[in-house]
């Protein structure tokens, strides 16, 4: 499950990046447990390469992130079936893309 919510909020933001940022972004799922409540907490982190990248997914005041999070929330619920609390953070990861530690880390080799 972690895997896949993991896809789902990379899918989300390459959508809404399109472009600006094409394969630069990976997620790793901090945190995820269910509630009291029968609602599930999912703190997830949103890696880029550069700070500028940083900035085009945390979007004006915050509202590319808050969508990522809306339509990954969406997707994350269906699956779960239950309500999601989706905490999103988005932290720089110097060129995590040519570094094998942290591509196996991220689930992208074996």
């Amino acid at each position: 499950e972690r895997l896949i919510v993991a896809e789902l909020i990379r899918e989300k933001a390459l959508l809404q990046t399109r472009e600006e940022i094409p394969h630069a972004i990976a997620v790793d799922i901090e945190e995820m447990k269910p509630r009291d409540n029968g609602d599930m907490y999912v703190r997830a982190t949103i890696y880029v390469e550069r700070d500028s990248q940083k900035g085009i997914v945390i979007g004006k005041r915050g509202s590319l992130l808050k969508e990522i999070g809306a339509q990954a929330r969406a997707d994350i619920q269906m699956l779960l079936g239950c309500k999601v609390f989706l905490d999103l953070w988005v932290k720089v990861k110097k060129d995590w893309r040519n570094r094998d530690n942290i591509l196996k880390d991220f689930g992208f080799q074996d």
